[in-house]
This record gives C-alpha cells, structure tokens and sequence, in this order.
C-alpha cells in the first residue's frame, strides 16, 4: 500500500552569518540536526505553516521570505517519501531561549551554528550549506536523499 508524499516547510534562518538548526529527536535518540520546520497543514498557504511550525519549535516569530531549496528524502524499505521546500527567513521578534518547550514534544535543542562548524556535525539534507550561504535568489534541489536517524 503507497502513502501520498508528505509535504513539509522549513526555515533557513541566518542571524550573525550563523544558521539556526534544531534537533528533533526526544531525549538524544539521536544526533541529527536540521533546519526548523514541518508538516503542512490543508488549506493553509506554505508560508502560514512555516510560522507556525517555527513558533512551536523556536519560540521566534519570523517572517518568511522566497524558497532556496527543494529537497526530498525517502526510505525505500517504508512507504515513505517526503519533499521538503526551505524558505529563506528573517527574525521579526522573540529569541532562542534553552526554556522553550516545544508543545509537541518534538525539538529538544535549537542552535545557531556557523559554516565552518557544520563539518563537525551530522546535519541533512547534504545542501543545507549551500542552500543557507549561497547566492541570494538561487533555488536549490537536492533529489531523493535516504533518510537517515
């Protein structure tokens, strides 16, 4: 049985040329780190749920800007598939602060990191680098990555 491909939205946010990324494995299950974002939700414009998904994992509200990148990931032992469009965003109010719950449980670290440090990190997808510091206007794509844990 194929499950339809899942949509999700995510926020490159850069603030002092640092990337802000998150861990969204409870409790260290594991060490992966991302970029914040998720799921889209019926009937609400891309950018809407960008807000939203941000807020809930980083306490920040932001604004959000064109698309950078266009990344998909799958599992070719599960049914599952996901394209996931990266949003270039900018900080409007709030700020990361090590209280923030997330109300889903989901996102336990939220960080700024910089290029130099990604090296010495295990982050996906393989472009967010390129996505977050490259040039202003272009779209990424980054085609059928494995998803990994």
């Amino acid at each position: 049985m194929s499950r339809p491909v899942r949509l999700a939205v995510r926020a490159l946010i850069l603030q002092d040329d640092r990337l802000l990324l998150v861990n969204a494995w409870p409790d260290g299950q594991s060490d992966l780190w991302c970029a914040p974002g998720g799921g889209v939700e019926p009937n609400t414009s891309l950018p809407e749920n960008l807000v939203r998904e941000v807020h809930e994992e980083t306490g920040l509200i932001i604004s959000v800007g064109p698309p950078a990148l266009v990344n998909e990931f799958h599992d070719p032992g599960l049914p599952f598939h996901q394209v996931d469009i990266y949003f270039r965003c900018a900080i409007l109010g709030g700020a990361i602060d090590p209280a923030w719950t997330d109300p889903k449980k989901i996102v336990t670290q939220r960080r700024f990191f910089a290029q130099s440090e990604l090296p010495h990190i295990r982050y996906k997808p393989d472009s967010l680098p390129q996505a977050a510091w490259g040039a202003p206007g272009a779209i990424t794509y980054d085609p059928l990555e494995l998803l990994v844990r």
